[in-house]
């Protein structure tokens, strides 16, 4: 599934106030179980934290894609894309600081979508121009279009 179908406006952020990687996936959390209301927040950190403790998520290049699994019943796949100003430490593959983040919450049972969207995002991430604009981006509303119009 493409990111700009699943990214909701309210699920863009641009940050001023993440000095963690804690901090970054507790923020996702916060946003994704918004969007999820048969599940709290601490379920959807502990989600991925738990995919986090399997290995980074930090790809390189400043950009990571967090994701974790959730109980399928009643729940959708959520995207969540925030740009952090300043970049935290992420333990990336490239040991480089991340400020790009674009999350995925996604069911147990929908793990052929989960693959397929994680494609397309590294897909959008590897493009030089669209993330050059990602980073510049000033408002949370500048973030969502520029995924929009990618």
């Amino acid at each position: 599934m493409k990111l700009k179908v699943l990214l909701q406006p309210e699920c863009t952020k641009v940050l001023s106030d993440c000095q963690s990687k804690k901090k970054i996936l507790e923020h996702i959390a916060e946003i994704a179980s918004s969007q999820l209301p048969d599940l709290n927040c601490s379920e959807v950190l502990a989600s991925l934290m738990n995919r986090e403790k399997l290995g980074s998520t930090g790809i390189g290049n400043g950009v990571a894609i967090p994701h974790g699994k959730i109980k399928p019943e009643g729940n959708k796949v959520v995207a969540v894309l925030l740009v952090s100003h300043p970049a935290v430490d992420y333990d990336a593959i490239d040991n480089r600081p991340v400020d790009v983040f674009c999350a995925l919450i996604v069911p147990e049972d929908q793990c052929e979508t989960h693959l397929q969207t994680l494609a397309n995002i590294a897909e959008i991430f590897d493009n030089k121009e669209i993330l050059r604009k990602i980073r510049g981006a000033k408002t949370d509303n500048d973030l969502y279009n520029i995924i929009e119009a990618a």
